[in-house]
């Protein structure tokens, strides 16, 4: 039974890290961008959440109402005004330009808030658990994994049955016959990063009423992102999620095993699948 529950608390943690890695999927997809500052637009997120509580005095969830539309808005500026400067042939410039973003915003955050760990409070949220058999499942790990699920295939309906999903699709097959079809790249390039923003704003209050955060932890939730992108296969958002889901179980199997094989396991898992399967288990398809 611990080898059952062990691998069940990783099905539910690949959806925390399917929330970090579907933005990644979706600007990967459409524009073959790839953030080195994710990790800590998630980071951002969660400390926009806290700040929300805090000066309205409501719910973590309730605060998604003001952190999803405000990292939207971040998202499409930061396009905008910066990273479509950087697009191209050469991918070493947006490599480059988010790395420094990565920077900028870990100290910002420092500066702001200081390196003290914070978490979000949803009261008897937290250790709420669900009887299942001899199992116990927690409420709030289910639902991040409910919520990644819903988000996945949104964004694959979108992607496949909207004006919107067929304009991403449109400039991420080929940039200058979009062009000449009267779409305005750049403008759909600012489009796909607020969105992504506004799903790394849900993965940021998740993570907050989850855990502990401070400024510094943006390179690892960026790693687990990569991770699960790679394992489902770059561009393609259900593999996203069943990256997620193989990392978190990787980890929770190697936790049962020993401690601090957790992350060893994850990391060996994905080394493994890249070396099978290069382009991850399920490359993207375009149609």
């Amino acid at each position: 039974m611990d080898w059952i529950n062990a691998i069940i608390q990783g099905i539910l943690l690949g959806g925390l890290y399917a929330l970090f890695a579907a933005g990644l999927s979706l600007i990967f997809g459409v524009m073959r961008l790839v953030n080195i500052a994710h990790g800590d637009l998630i980071v951002l997120a969660a400390y926009l959440g806290l700040s929300t509580v805090i000066l309205l005095g409501v719910h973590p969830f309730l605060a998604l109402l003001v952190v999803i539309p405000l990292m939207a808005l971040i998202g499409y500026a930061l396009q905008r005004g910066i990273l479509n400067k950087t697009l191209g042939d050469d991918i070493l410039p947006p490599l480059l330009v988010t790395f420094g973003l990565s920077v900028i915003i870990q100290n910002a955050l420092l500066e702001i808030y200081s390196a003290d760990p914070q978490k979000m409070n949803v009261g008897a949220l937290e250790t709420a658990s669900l009887s299942v058999m001899d199992l116990s499942l927690g409420v709030l790990p289910l639902m991040t994994f409910v919520i990644a699920v819903v988000i996945v295939a949104a964004l694959h309906w979108m992607f496949y049955h909207t004006a919107l999903g067929r304009a991403f699709r449109a400039v991420s097959d080929n940039q200058d016959i979009a062009q000449l079809m009267g779409l305005n790249r750049r403008h759909i390039f600012g489009l796909a990063m607020a969105l992504s923003l506004a799903v790394t704003a849900v993965a940021g209050l998740m993570l907050g009423v989850r855990t502990n955060f401070d400024p510094s932890i943006g390179g690892a939730r960026l790693i687990f992102g990569f991770e699960a992108v790679i394992i489902g296969g770059l561009g393609n958002l259900w593999g996203t999620l069943i990256g997620g889901v193989i990392l978190g179980v990787a980890q929770t199997i190697g936790a049962q095993i020993n401690p601090g094989w957790q992350l060893l396991a994850g990391h060996l898992t994905f080394l493994v699948i890249l070396t099978i399967r290069p382009r991850g288990l399920f490359p993207r398809m375009t149609g």
